[in-house]
Formats: C-alpha cells, sequence, structure tokens
C-alpha cells in the first residue's frame, strides 16, 4: 500500500466520516465540553485538516467571548426599537 492511500484509509477512518456541515454542527458541543471521545477525536482531524473548518471555529470563540463582554442589562427601549426595525427592514430586502 502506497503512503498517500495508507494516510486516506486512517484519516477516513479517524477523521474523515465528519464532513464539514456536521464538524460546523458540532462546535457547540465541543465548546461546550459535551463530546464523547471518539467525537472528539473525529473532531479534531477533521479541523486538522481543513482551514475552514479551523476558521469557523476561531469565530465562534470570538462572538462567545464577544457576548460575554456585554452589558447584561437590556438596551434603552428606543435603541431596541431601532435595531428592530433595521431587522425587519434587512428581512424584508
Amino acid at each position: 500500500m502506497i503512503r498517500d492511500e495508507l494516510f486516506q484509509r486512517v484519516y477516513h477512518h479517524l477523521g474523515g466520516s465528519l464532513t464539514c456541515k456536521e464538524a460546523t454542527e458540532a462546535v457547540t458541543d465541543y465548546l461546550e465540553d459535551m463530546m464523547g471521545f471518539s467525537r472528539w477525536v473525529r473532531f479534531q482531524m477533521h479541523l486538522g485538516l481543513c482551514r475552514g473548518c479551523r476558521i469557523h471555529l476561531r469565530q465562534m470563540k470570538l462572538a462567545v467571548r464577544t457576548m460575554r463582554a456585554l452589558p447584561h442589562e437590556p438596551p434603552p427601549p428606543d435603541v431596541r426599537e431601532e435595531l428592530l426595525q433595521r431587522f425587519r427592514y434587512w428581512k424584508s430586502a
């Protein structure tokens, strides 16, 4: 068996069966430390070979940090209404 073929078999066995869609869906479980060991290994293998999923994970980590840094009190009513109007306009466009 040639080296590339062996690599492909090992990769598929350990992490190749995890698609990008499955990896992005698993990010929340990963960040909340709710993955079983075998799924965690597959996830790590996928991340090691997929730049796009690594970028997605970094973006999600940044989003979590940003959300934690926001104040806990609700926005003033006028700010809330402005945001809702902008969202409605964006949604209808």
